[in-house]
């Protein structure tokens, strides 16, 4: 605790990657072979080695397939080209050299590496028609959206690596709330082309998107016809990075940011390292989540920054029906080392978590200025189990709500949004348990900083299924407001200071 209290003071960052393990020159030894190793190595639960994928010695630029780094010339074709060379040889390297790369959608097939040297930035078009409409899951849900900027769907050995950005070019699909703009933001937006002011604190992006968010269900639209579903097609943004049934997933180094909507969202993967990546949306972005882990095995977030519009590093696993019949957990994960700037949440679970969450670690984490700390959101319907998640060593400043919250009436709002609107559901009344009421349990936190939070802590389970087998130990908070508990049973506390300001 004593420790923790120092850095908080000093300001010093955290940083638990693989460049913290050393060896004397010349001697052998198994970190040396896999510096991820020593991040599996005495967990609280079960989990196998992770090592990043490795690629065939071989290189291609993506200048030698007719590419232009102007910021003009689409490079689409180019990066396909260059793509599929490259694994018809068996794969490699894929190099994209400074400049800025324009083009269209980019799909990533097995033993890919996509690097971008110091200078790159790719950046994806705005144009919908680039874009075709496709069946994939969106926030939990089977549904059709537009393909994503930058995908791989079943491949193996893939990567994203170097020191460029991948820019989504978000700004031409996202709607945008004047309350969470300043005055000369609103203005410029205005002045975009084809956008359409819904009312006088809402801009959507084409007189389609208003269409079809008149008859969606939390971002799921129903057409009767593919010139309906074409008509549509902004309001069917997609995450930007989509990683489908992969497996052996590297994202290292690179700055991803300005995403149509999710920025990273790896479905359904097995063995990924996220390592020292930035993933950043302006914080006025909507579903702009920086990092949406979903139903995926044996993953590292470590070293990481992360600065989004929505949810910073969020664990998910599917929602309602759709989420209990895929019945794929997101398990075994550690997130070491990361910073979120700001966002709905720094660490957060939910609220699509109808798959079960369990065997998660997040340690050596800092939030700067998130809305909520720690976050953990469900509701009726969902059903799902959470459970054997461990949190230590976190230090949170500038907290807007809540440091650590845990709600399962969850209906699309931020905390601070509840909060404004004034929203006090019902958690006397018990519902029947059945299989749609979501599980929270066995979750141990401890070694907990924060200066300065709207509220502590907000415990609000259900009256028929309430929070279960919670560990507070060593936490420090500075707030407003004092911690409140309802409908939570087995909450175990030692050496708890709140300093309520």
């Amino acid at each position: 605790m004593k420790k923790l209290i120092t850095l908080l003071l000093l300001g010093v960052t955290l940083t638990a990657s693989a460049q913290k393990h050393t060896c004397d020159k010349g001697k052998a030894c198994a970190n040396c072979e896999n510096p991820y190793k020593h991040y599996t190595q005495s967990l609280p639960f079960v989990m196998p080695e992770v090592s990043a994928p490795k690629f065939p010695d071989r290189q291609v630029n993506l200048k030698d397939f007719g590419a232009v780094g102007d910021g003009i010339t689409l490079n689409t074709e180019a990066f396909a080209k260059a793509i599929g060379q490259l694994s018809s040889q068996g794969g490699g390297r894929l190099l994209v050299p400074a400049g800025v790369w324009f083009t269209g959608p980019i799909e990533l097939k097995s033993n890919i590496n996509l690097h971008l040297e110091v200078g790159a930035v790719i950046l994806f078009s705005g144009d919908d028609r680039l874009y075709s409409i496709i069946k994939t899951s969106f926030e939990g849900l089977e549904t059709r959206r537009c393909q994503s900027p930058l995908s791989a769907n079943g491949c193996e050995n893939i990567a994203i690596t170097g020191r460029g950005v991948i820019d989504g070019n978000g700004q031409c699909w996202r709607p945008v709330k004047k309350s969470k703009m300043t005055a000369g933001q609103w203005k410029e937006v205005l002045t975009r082309p084809g956008g359409v002011k819904v009312r006088d604190d809402y801009w959507v992006p084409s007189q389609g998107y208003a269409d079809a968010e008149k008859n969606a269900d939390m971002n799921v639209v129903k057409a009767n016809s593919e010139a309906e579903w074409n008509n549509y097609k902004r309001f069917l943004r997609p995450v930007m990075i989509s990683l489908v049934n992969c497996k052996n997933v590297l994202l290292q180094g690179v700055i991803f940011q300005n995403s149509p909507a999710w920025n990273i969202h790896p479905l359904m993967c097995e063995n990924i390292i996220i390592d020292n990546v930035l993933a950043r949306n302006p914080a006025y972005a909507q579903n702009g989540d920086a990092l949406d882990l979903e139903s995926c095995k044996n993953a590292l977030i470590v070293n990481s920054k992360f600065d989004a519009g929505d949810d910073g590093i969020c664990i998910k696993s599917g929602k309602d029906k759709d989420g209990r019949l895929r019945g794929r957990p997101c398990e075994n994960v550690v997130v070491d080392g990361c910073t979120v700037f700001a966002g709905h949440g720094g660490f957060v679970v939910g609220s699509e978590m109808s798959g079960g969450v369990r065997n998660i670690l997040v340690e050596n984490c800092q939030f700067l200025g998130t809305d909520v700390g720690l976050r953990f959101k469900s509701t009726r319907g969902r059903g799902g189990i959470v459970e054997n998640i461990f949190i230590r060593d976190i230090s949170m400043t500038d907290i807007k709500t809540d440091a650590i919250t845990f709600n399962m009436y969850y209906g699309g709002k931020s905390v601070a949004e509840m909060l404004a609107d004034g929203d006090n559901p019902d958690n006397t009344t018990k519902m029947p348990v059945t299989e749609e009421t979501p599980i929270f349990r066995n979750i141990d936190i401890q070694d907990i900083v924060c200066n300065g939070a709207g509220r502590a802590m907000e415990f609000n389970g259900l009256p028929e299924m309430p929070i279960k087998g919670i560990n507070l130990k060593n936490i420090v908070i500075k707030a407003k407001k004092d911690a409140t508990f309802t409908n939570a049973e087995d909450i175990t506390k030692e050496n708890i200071n709140i300093i309520v300001e």
